[in-house]
C-alpha cells in the first residue's frame, strides 16, 4: 500500500482536471511508475480507491490500465492478492525511443533541462528567503537520511521524493505540479542509463548542502547548490541523447 502521505503519491494521484480524461489518467499512472511512487513489481492501490483518488469514473480507469498493460508497463492479476502491478522489469527506452519520446511530447532537451532548473532554483532560493520551521528542516533531513539509505533501485523514487518536498515547502500548488510533471519526464529520460554508486554518494552530498543553505538562509548559497545537483543530470543527459 501507497503511504498516503508520501509527496510523490499526493502529487501523482490527484484529481483529474482536464477534457481528456484518459489521456491525462494514463499519463498519471505512467508518472507514478516513472517516479517510482509504484516500484517494479508494486501493485496499484485498488480501483475503487484509485478512481476516487483521480477523481475519474472506474471505466475510464480500466481503460487506461488496458493500454497500458498493452504497451508492457502493467500486469493484471485476478484472485486472492490480485490487482494492478507494475512489469518487471518495466519497459527501458532506448536513446532513440527517448529521443522520439521528446519530440512527440512537442519538448526539446534543452527546453525541459531549462524549465526544472528554473522552477527548481526558484524553490529553494524562496525557501532560503523564507525560512522554514523546526519540523520542515527535520522532514527535509528525514528525506536526506531516507536517500541516502536507498540502494540503486529505489533511490530514484527517493531522490524525486526529496525535490517533491521542496516543492511543497513553498506553499504553490501549481509549483509541486509542475515539478511533479517535469521529474517524470526527466526520471523516463534518465531510465536509458543505471544509476551508479558513485552518482549515489555524489547526489547524497548535494542534497546535503542544498539543505544546509536553505537552513542557514543564503538564498545565492541555494541557488549554487540546487544548480551544481542539477548540473551532473543535465550533462549525462545531453552526452546519452545529444
Amino acid at each position: 500500500m501507497i503511504p498516503s502521505c508520501d509527496p510523490a503519491a499526493e502529487a501523482v494521484f490527484r484529481r483529474v482536471r482536464a477534457d481528456n480524461d484518459l489521456e491525462v489518467t494514463v499519463e498519471r499512472l505512467l508518472c507514478a511508475i516513472r517516479l517510482g511512487v509504484v516500484p517494479e513489481g508494486g501493485r496499484f492501490p485498488a480501483e475503487r480507491d484509485l478512481s476516487a483518488r483521480l477523481g475519474v469514473s472506474r471505466v475510464t480507469l480500466r481503460e487506461a490500465i488496458q493500454l497500458l498493460r498493452r504497451r508492457g508497463h502493467v500486469e493484471s492479476r485476478r484472485g486472492r492478492g490480485g490487482g494492478t502491478f507494475v512489469a518487471v522489469p518495466p519497459p527501458r527506452p532506448t536513446p532513440d525511443e527517448a529521443r522520439r519520446g521528446l519530440g512527440a511530447a512537442g519538448t526539446a532537451l534543452d527546453d525541459l533541462l531549462a524549465f526544472r532548473r528554473t522552477l527548481e532554483t526558484g524553490a529553494v532560493v524562496r525557501l532560503a528567503e523564507t525560512g522554514l520551521t523546526t519540523d520542515q528542516h527535520d522532514l527535509l533531513d528525514r528525506r536526506v537520511g531516507v536517500a541516502a539509505d536507498a540502494g540503486p533501485a529505489d533511490y530514484r523514487r527517493c531522490d524525486t521524493v526529496f525535490h517533491i518536498t521542496l516543492a511543497q515547502l513553498t506553499g504553490s500548488e501549481r509549483t509541486v505540479a509542475a515539478v511533479t510533471d517535469t521529474r517524470m519526464r526527466i526520471n523516463q529520460l534518465m531510465d536509458v542509463a543505471p544509476l551508479t554508486e558513485a552518482a549515489l554518494a555524489a547526489s547524497d552530498g548535494e542534497h546535503r548542502r542544498i539543505v544546509r543553505a536553505v537552513r542557514a538562509r543564503d538564498p545565492e548559497a541555494a541557488r549554487l547548490a540546487l544548480g551544481a545537483h542539477l548540473a551532473g543530470v543535465e550533462r549525462r543527459l545531453r552526452e546519452l541523447l545529444g
